[in-house]
């Protein structure tokens, strides 16, 4: 009897099983969780009744009123606006403290400012609106330090541009998500790199920018992708902060699933949402295919 030869395709075929062995649990559970909404959702938005009913038909209808109804255009016109100011501002806030703790905190005291920026989600994310409602609103902490200072006579909200308001309350809430995986990138740079740079004779903000910022991308990448997808399905900060005047695409999704019992139009606003997201993402990601692979 002679001994089996391993070779190292039959090895790479072991490994990939043992792989697929140990995730298909997990991918299982996560398919059946996201695939059974999904398909409801898809099923609703192109039948003209419930699925089962008696009366059902294939149609468009539904999808035909989100695409040339002016109002749905203006709020996910809106939506994507706001979700793209949230991205843009959350990481301009993130990348330079990320880049302080990875630079200029000493090896030993970076789990405590980690640790320091997640304290936020401690609190639960709709008290943290409230107080933003409360920091924001008429006569709250902003204005009346203004009032104290003598920059206005009297009390005012800042709360009267409600898209600003929801900007700066969305851009708190998830700055910490933006944070950490810039951190992580940033902790990946090999650090002789910069030491070549500025052996060349390159100036401080020459190496930032020839050298960290595009090895740096990567994370940044992932951050705008963190923020960006749930800023774009958040209701509860519109809700709150603007109460209700101004509402983003995932408010229109809930009057027409809850309150008016419309599951078909409200499940084709959902899916023409979700392909917004994915498009843009998909872009995005295309833009800066180059940063992903790690070339500057």
């Amino acid at each position: 009897m002679t001994d089996q030869v391993i070779t190292p395709d039959s090895f790479d075929a072991r490994e990939r099983r043992q792989g697929l062995l140990l995730i298909s649990p997990t991918a299982i559970y996560v398919l059946l969780l996201m695939a059974g909404p999904l398909l409801a959702i898809s099923a609703y938005s192109v039948l003209s009744a419930p699925p089962g009913d008696a009366g059902a038909v294939l149609t468009l209808k539904n999808y035909g009123d989100v695409l040339t109804d002016p109002i749905y255009r203006a709020i996910l016109l809106r939506t994507m606006i706001v979700s793209i100011a949230v991205t843009l501002v959350t990481v301009a806030i993130a990348y330079p403290v990320a880049y302080f703790v990875s630079f200029h905190v000493n090896a030993s005291r970076k789990p405590l400012w980690l640790f320091l920026i997640t304290i936020p989600f401690w609190t639960s994310y709709i008290i943290r609106v409230f107080l933003w409602k409360v920091i924001l609103g008429y006569g709250g902490v902003v204005s009346s330090a203004l009032e104290m200072l003598g920059i206005t006579a009297e009390p005012m909200s800042f709360m009267v541009n409600a898209t600003m308001a929801m900007i700066v309350t969305l851009a708190h809430a998830y700055a910490p998500f933006a944070i950490l995986p810039i951190f992580v990138a940033l902790e990946k740079i090999d650090r002789s790199l910069l030491e070549a740079g500025r052996d060349l004779g390159e100036t401080a903000a020459g190496t930032f920018l020839r050298v960290t910022l595009p090895l740096s991308m990567p994370g940044v990448i992932a951050a705008a992708l963190i923020v960006f997808i749930p800023t774009f399905g958040d209701y509860v900060t519109p809700d709150l902060i603007a109460s209700g005047k101004f509402p983003m695409i995932a408010n229109m999704i809930e009057v027409q699933m809850l309150k008016l019992n419309n599951k078909g139009l409200g499940s084709a606003v959902a899916i023409v949402a979700m392909a917004a997201i994915g498009l843009a993402s998909l872009a995005f990601l295309l833009m800066n295919r180059r940063f992903l692979k790690g070339k500057p």
